[in-house]
């Protein structure tokens, strides 16, 4: 499930997070915002960055900031909220689907490798949490949920004869995803290939070596 922290309204009371979504000061609406902290997240990891780094780089007060966030942990919640609700759609929609487990497969890493290219800051932040924190700890929870999918799928395309069954069962899975994710430290869109080139190489490379 999504995490609770939410963006507060510019006049809102602190307890009303649960208030619709306005522009916040001059030069910074939310989604602005969220990208320069997540961007800042990166640079400098989240536990090393504090609200005064993140004043620096927005050019605005500590307590300009807390007028349009309620703090540091509900950026982080809705920067990981942003991954992880894409990566678990494309897993609801391909397990919603009729087709077999390797397609299913084939289909996860394609659009696990989409999410990732569209999504990349806020994917590079999920992939780089330690567990510090209860938002933190709650996004690594929903990432294992994902990760035990695939290890589900791989077992029964194994016990169907499509896969090679001399292959770890719990290992192929973390290296499949570990291709995907690995894709952060060195993709450039526009001079490391369209997506499609992407997403069609990841498969066609797992796949050529897994299939029975």
């Amino acid at each position: 499930m999504p995490t609770e922290q939410q963006f507060l309204p510019d006049d809102a009371p602190a307890d009303d997070a649960a208030a619709a979504p306005r522009r916040g000061r001059p030069g910074y609406d939310r989604e602005t915002l969220l990208s320069v902290c997540v961007e800042v997240f990166n640079r400098y990891g989240y536990d090393a960055t504090s609200m005064g780094t993140l004043s620096r780089h927005l050019g605005i007060s500590k307590s300009a900031i807390y007028h349009h966030v309620e703090s540091k942990e509900a950026i982080l919640g809705q920067a990981l909220d942003r991954a992880l609700d894409a990566l678990e759609a494309v897993f609801s929609e391909v397990l919603a689907n009729g087709s077999g487990p390797v397609n299913k497969l084939e289909q996860i890493l394609d659009g696990s490798v989409r999410v990732l290219v569209a999504q990349m800051p806020y994917v590079t932040l999920l992939l780089r949490l330690r567990g510090n924190s209860e938002v933190e700890e709650a996004a690594l929870q929903r990432r294992r949920h994902l990760t035990h999918t695939v290890e589900d799928l791989v077992r029964q395309a194994q016990e169907r004869g499509e896969l090679r069954t001399d292959i770890s069962g719990k290992s192929a899975p973390r290296l499949m995803l570990g291709m995907v994710n690995s894709i952060v430290d060195w993709y450039q869109p526009g001079r490391s290939g369209t997506v499609d080139q992407l997403a069609d190489t990841v498969v066609t490379m797992v796949f050529a070596g897994l299939r029975a």
